[in-house]
């Protein structure tokens, strides 16, 4: 078991507890801050998806920072675990929805019954190579308020760059992984 911790918001300092299981890895330390320095101002009463969520270390990085609502989506049951006991240690119960779930069937969920997100988390096990997928999902179910931001994090995918659905604030390599921020 490993540990992460909160770095900043009113959590800030807080241990975050982890997981080990093959296809996972935390976001590191300084990529988180630099990530959530960039998103500040969106974050504020926001709705989040963190899709992949793995331990639930960036939607809990959200809450602390202010979101009102995080839905935490992964089909990992160890993850949905670890998620649960951080919420619970935490107190969130009332800023966190946990759905123990594939990605697909969640998205399709909430294009079916209208559920629309402010700041999209998407961190898919690197081997799974869905960035672009995931983006044209998005779209496609409408599920990302004007002017949301989606928030990729990804080692292998190539994205297409000639996107006109999305408005590309960031991009950064960070050594082999990459953050891409995008507002609709």
């Amino acid at each position: 078991m490993y540990y992460m911790r909160v770095i900043s918001g009113k959590l800030k300092g807080r241990k975050i507890k982890g997981y080990d299981i093959d296809g996972t890895r935390p976001t590191m330390d300084r990529v988180k801050a630099s990530l959530f320095g960039s998103i500040q101002n969106y974050i504020e009463g926001s709705i989040v998806l963190d899709l992949f969520a793995g331990s639930g270390n960036l939607g809990i990085e959200a809450i602390s920072n202010g979101c009102s609502k995080c839905y935490f989506v992964d089909n990992n049951m160890k993850c949905i675990k670890v998620i649960k006991d951080n919420v619970n240690t935490f107190h969130i119960e009332d800023n966190s929805i946990i759905i123990y779930q594939d990605y697909l069937k969640t998205l399709t969920y909430f294009r079916d019954n209208s559920v629309k997100f402010d700041i999209i988390f998407v961190d898919p096990p690197y081997q799974y190579q869905i960035v672009n997928q995931i983006l044209d999902i998005v779209r496609e179910y409408n599920i990302l308020n004007d002017n949301g931001i989606i928030v990729l994090e990804y080692s292998k995918d190539k994205l297409e760059d000639n996107r006109t659905d999305y408005q590309k604030i960031k991009y950064k390599k960070y050594g082999d992984k990459y953050i891409s921020i995008y507002k609709k």
